[in-house]
């Protein structure tokens, strides 16, 4: 490894690994390495919001990752779009700013993680917001990350709000209030109409400290150890091998894929599943991989008329192109929208304590990840369960770092999951069938005339899929199955973390961006010694 050395070296530049590099570096002394395998996030693309439809469907900017087949949806794969780009997903993603409940917090910190439970994750999601609506004591105000309204003054999603109401739920124009539940607009991460993802907000203000360097298309292959401690990072750029060295730690920031999949190549992890591949055992972690969890999601989808919505059919493209001077005059309007617009955090029956379902009403038709395209304008709007039980895993599937690996995240493979997405798709359709879109429906698509329970099922288990919410692999514990302990360091291991979505215990109840840039928060208070925010 010759000189290439430095204090912290941080793998994957996404939401937590740009929130890492910015503060491990702010004293100006550390030195920090961040490394990406993917590349620049200065193209249009990822800058211009509804650019994001043209990386969501194929690999370009995109892990693009598939499941194994999923028996409880009929044997289907899964799609699984991950960011590979500098801002990782929060480059390619709705932009949308949840935090999820605050008992979800509090859950964690009872589950054996004590400086987790709401209390002390709150000061960190304040720190992090610059937010342009709301302010004390529940918003931050001055943060880097930048949350604001959207600028599209969309009539459709107003109208969806309007339909929410008229089926007697409360308008909320705060999901991260006092109270969650609720339909309404969503804030999200923007600023003066561009996307605001975790290298905008943390990295492009500090790109010139002498003491942080930024290595794109670098694919991390191997962590190095020197007995049980990791001493620095494997990895290949432009063909060539390469290795840092890290003086003070390793930090894992690769996501709910590629940081257990980094650990078991590093010969961390289920001892019988790293034999498998020839790989030396490290450590022997069972917990690694396990406990994959995300949001299975069902998406309603209806024809329209409106040329306020986005398709690609003539009038439609014909307005995107008259908004293309709009967007340069203002950095308003269609060209500003994250899709996702409005949405509804509700239960799927009043005997819940919080919000079970969470609905993102798109202005667009959305089918298959806009993977098959509707040459129709139109609207859709998603349906997922926060807290599913499912529980799935990630293994290798060979011992090269270039393979992607075997993501199985069970989805609907616990019966409740799906009669609890079976009450969320009737709560759905009343909203989107009451009075309020009446002037914007035309024709409901695939669930058209599906009403008995048995036939809701068996579309369930022929369209859910991701709502891109993947989480838990290393888990956080206290206990020997955990992965990760409540300060991130890899269980029987030195000068190795974890900090990104998959040391989640479980899922949060919303959009796991702000989660993880809060996680990656904390992460640097424990890096560097800080307990308190």
């Amino acid at each position: 490894m010759g000189n290439d050395e430095v204090d912290f070296v941080v793998v994957g530049g996404g939401s937590a690994g740009c929130v890492l590099a910015n503060r491990l570096s702010a004293d100006g002394v550390a030195s920090v390495r961040l490394l990406e395998a993917g590349g620049r996030d200065d193209t249009p693309f990822v800058q211009v919001p509804v650019g994001a439809v043209a990386t969501l469907p194929r690999k370009f900017h995109n892990w693009g990752y598939q499941t194994v087949p999923q028996p409880g949806l009929g044997g289907r794969r899964g799609y699984q779009p991950r960011g590979k780009v500098l801002g990782g997903s929060s480059s390619i993603n709705a932009m949308i700013y949840a935090r999820g409940h605050p008992s979800d917090y509090d859950r964690w910190a009872a589950a054996g993680n004590p400086g987790w439970g709401w209390a002390d994750v709150l000061p960190r999601f304040l720190r992090s917001e610059d937010n342009q609506v709301f302010g004390a004591p529940l918003h931050g105000r001055g943060g880097p990350l930048t949350v604001s309204a959207l600028r599209t003054a969309n009539p459709v999603a107003e109208a969806f709000v309007r339909a929410g109401e008229e089926c007697g739920h409360r308008r909320n124009p705060d999901f991260n209030g006092e109270e969650q539940e609720g339909v309404g607009h969503y804030q999200v991460t923007q600023r003066d109409g561009l996307r605001c993802s975790a290298a905008k907000a943390y990295l492009d203000p500090v790109r010139g400290r002498a003491n942080l360097s930024i290595v794109i298309d670098a694919h991390a292959t191997r962590v190095l150890f020197e007995g049980r401690r990791a001493v620095g990072v494997e990895y290949l750029r432009g063909g060539r091998r390469e290795a840092v060295r890290a003086r003070r730690e390793v930090v894992l920031s690769a996501g709910a894929f590629g940081s257990p999949q980094l650990l078991m190549l590093s010969g961390v992890g289920p001892a019988a599943e790293i034999a498998r591949h020839g790989i030396a055992l490290v450590h022997d972690l069972p917990g690694v991989g396990a406990n994959l969890q995300d949001h299975p999601d069902f998406v309603f989808g209806w024809t329209s008329d409106s040329t306020e919505l986005i398709g690609f059919e003539p009038r439609g493209v014909l307005r995107l192109f008259r908004e293309f001077g709009r967007f340069r005059r203002e950095r308003a309007g269609m060209l500003t929208s994250n899709f996702a617009e409005a949405g509804a955090f509700l239960k799927s029956s009043p005997d819940e304590p919080v919000p079970d379902l969470q609905l993102h009403f798109v202005v667009a038709i959305v089918a298959d990840h806009a993977r098959k395209l509707h040459f129709s304008l139109g609207f859709s709007c998603h349906v997922c369960v926060l807290r599913p039980r499912s529980r799935g895993s990630l293994l290798l599937a060979s011992g090269d770092p270039m393979d992607d690996p075997l993501i199985d995240p069970a989805f609907l493979a616990d019966p409740d999951d799906l009669e609890r997405l079976v009450r969320g798709f009737r709560v759905t359709r009343a909203i989107l069938e009451a009075p309020a879109l009446a002037p914007y429906r035309k024709k409901e698509l695939w669930s058209a005339g599906v009403t008995r329970d048995e036939d809701v099922r068996a579309l369930l288990r022929a369209r859910v899929d991701t709502v891109y919410h993947p989480v838990g692999s290393c888990r956080m514990g206290s206990d020997t199955a955990a992965v990760v302990d409540p300060e991130l360091r890899v269980s029987g291991l030195e000068g190795l973390r974890v900090i990104d979505a998959s040391v989640m215990p479980d899922l949060v109840g919303g959009n796991t961006n702000a989660p993880t840039i809060m996680i990656a928060e904390k992460g640097a208070d424990l890096l560097l010694g800080r307990r308190a925010a």
